[in-house]
């Protein structure tokens, strides 16, 4: 079967999401001039690099503003965290998705308890795991071209520094992922988190 998502009737533009799954959430704290407070989970997020530590999320424009208040934040400010979203914490990061009128503090709708930042202004989550502080490098609008659409907006940040809670790091000094037990993002309302994990060692070897 194809599928042109262009043509095809009763296309729903979220089978993409439950394709290209699971996906890690960004689960982002960031901050206005005026010194308001947002978080917000963004399930287009991954790692682009480790040397130089580089992040990314995106989002679509919202149908009831300009852009969501991470994106007006970050212009302004060009700074935020990740924050990890472990299982313990999925109900909490869904509470942050709800659109609140504008300056209402997801941080206490939700319950959360911050913890201030080192190297950049807006809080981090105390209950996470790990908590990734960033500064925006470069932010692209991606432009509609076909009905349906709405303008994107990608977020890169270079990682200034991270915080690990005591006890994920196993005697390696690797980050314990099992026991993090991060939430990920499926198709719909879907979400889950480690399933089996095996270790395959690369065949790559470098030349010379």
């Amino acid at each position: 079967m194809f599928i042109d998502p262009l043509t095809e009737p009763g296309f729903k533009r979220s089978i993409f999401n439950a394709i290209v799954a699971p996906r890690p959430i960004g689960w982002i704290s960031s901050i206005a001039r005026d010194g308001s407070v947002n978080l917000a989970p963004f399930s287009q997020f991954n790692l682009v690099s480790t040397a130089p530590p580089v992040v990314m999320f995106a989002c679509n424009t919202p149908e009831d503003r300009e852009e969501k208040d991470t994106i007006a934040n970050v212009k302004a400010t060009g700074e935020f965290v990740v924050n990890l979203v472990s299982w313990e914490l999925r109900e909490a990061m869904n509470l942050t998705s709800m659109a609140l009128p504008h300056g209402n503090d997801e941080f206490e709708h939700a319950a959360i308890e911050k913890a201030a930042s080192v190297m950049v202004r807006p809080p981090r989550v105390a209950a996470s795991p790990a908590n990734l502080e960033c500064k925006v490098i470069r932010m692209i609008r991606i432009e509609p071209e076909f009905p349906g659409e709405t303008p994107s907006t990608i977020v890169f940040g270079r990682v200034l520094g991270l915080h690990i809670q005591d006890g994920y790091l196993d005697a390696e000094g690797r980050f314990d992922t099992v026991k993090a037990q991060p939430t990920t993002r499926l198709g719909g309302y879907q979400y889950a988190t480690v399933g089996e994990v095996v270790e395959m060692r690369s065949p790559f070897k470098r030349a010379g």
